[in-house]
């Protein structure tokens, strides 16, 4: 066993490199040293739009510096304890070992995987819908329990969520909700969640307990920030105000703080109602509102591209990406990429690392990146 671990330490340490390579810490670490005498230095908020600029390009060298760092920290740890398992011929550190070198390597694959998050709009905050579709009850259940799962995942990642939009089912679940991730890398690291999620179970809400199918999409588009310019006029838009529905004491059931906007050249709906102020409802909604054009418009250049990339799957509504099999066997897998994973319950609590460097690179692969 310590000879199949040092090969596998040898092989991380190879990969490890080779990213040192492609990032260049060197460099990386003397441009943070010059953005920190540009953001030290007077009249630096003078111009708004250049600060966030250099704000921005300081978080994410940081953030992958750090990432980098981390795994040389961990590589070194591998090593250390392979070294005494073998010395003190210990099977408690030799399984220790064995540890640190699995969580190396997945920290490896999730850094490569980053490598592929070169697109315009990787690096952005991202905005992820949920809703229910076929299924009843059991829709509507599935429909909370995949927010759930990207509330945790967002927790693991170390985004900061907030919850637009809550919609709640009749008996149980939710119709719909939206949900506003922002960290490093959000959008790209999500945006191959969008499409149709399936899941098969015993259902709980069926008396004489036969399995059920139940559908979800999840549609997730990037934030728009001041950079992007997207112009909605006054009269393409019809605002509605109603009654918040659900949790949120008597202002929210009392006053109609909830605002529901319907763009009216592409029908596009979206509303916001966990605030209290109706002014504060529709600035979110708007938000959400724009970030959906702007993807659209994104789509509409992808699908150009398609007969240049021709076998590219376009990721969308009505195309349903993965399943999450409860009964009769416990597997989810995605039918884009063929991953696997049989621990049902820790996809389901939000660890989708493989299921993402999966697709990052089954799409750069039909991109032919």
């Amino acid at each position: 066993m310590i000879t199949e671990l040092k090969e596998s330490l040898n092989g991380a340490r190879k990969r490890l490199d080779l990213m040192g390579e492609h990032l260049d810490p060197a460099s990386k670490e003397k441009r943070l040293k010059e953005l920190d005498k540009i953001m030290a230095a007077s009249g630096f908020w003078d111009n708004q739009e250049e600060a966030k600029a250099v704000m921005k390009e300081r978080s994410d060298l940081e953030h992958s510096l750090k990432a980098y760092v981390k795994l040389k920290e961990k590589m070194d740890d591998a090593e250390v304890l392979l070294e005494l398992a073998e010395e003190e011929d210990d099977q408690a550190t030799l399984k220790e070992a064995s540890s640190a070198l699995e969580t190396l390597e997945s920290g490896l694959s999730r850094l490569e995987a980053a490598r592929l998050l070169s697109g315009p709009d990787d690096a952005r905050n991202a905005i992820l819908a949920i809703n229910s579709g076929a299924g009843g009850t059991d829709a509507q259940d599935w429909a909370e329990m995949l927010l759930r799962l990207y509330t945790r995942f967002a927790e693991r990642q170390g985004f900061e969520t907030r919850l637009l939009d809550f919609q709640e089912g009749e008996e149980a679940g939710i119709k719909s909700a939206t949900l506003e991730l922002n960290g490093h890398q959000a959008y790209g690291l999500c945006k191959g969640e969008s499409g149709i999620h399936r899941l098969v179970r015993i259902s709980p809400f069926d008396s004489n307990h036969r399995r059920h199918t139940a559908f979800a999409s999840v549609f997730v588009s990037p934030q728009v920030d001041d950079d992007i310019e997207i112009e909605i006029l006054d009269s393409d838009l019809r605002v509605d105000v109603f009654r918040a529905s659900g949790a949120g004491g008597q202002h929210v059931n009392k006053t109609s703080s909830a605002v529901r906007l319907t763009h009216l050249p592409t029908g596009v709906v979206v509303q916001c109602q966990n605030e209290k102020s109706q002014h504060r409802n529709k600035d979110l909604a708007l938000k959400v509102l724009k970030a959906r054009l702007y993807e659209m418009e994104m789509a509409k250049r992808e699908a150009e591209k398609k007969e240049t990339h021709e076998g590219l799957q376009e990721i969308g509504w009505g195309s349903q990406i993965r399943s999450y099999v409860l009964a009769p066997y416990r597997l989810v897998k995605d039918h884009r990429t063929s991953q696997e994973m049989g621990n049902v319950d820790a996809v389901l609590d939000g660890d989708l690392d493989k299921f993402i460097e999966a697709f990052l690179h089954w799409r750069a692969d039909r991109l032919g990146k």
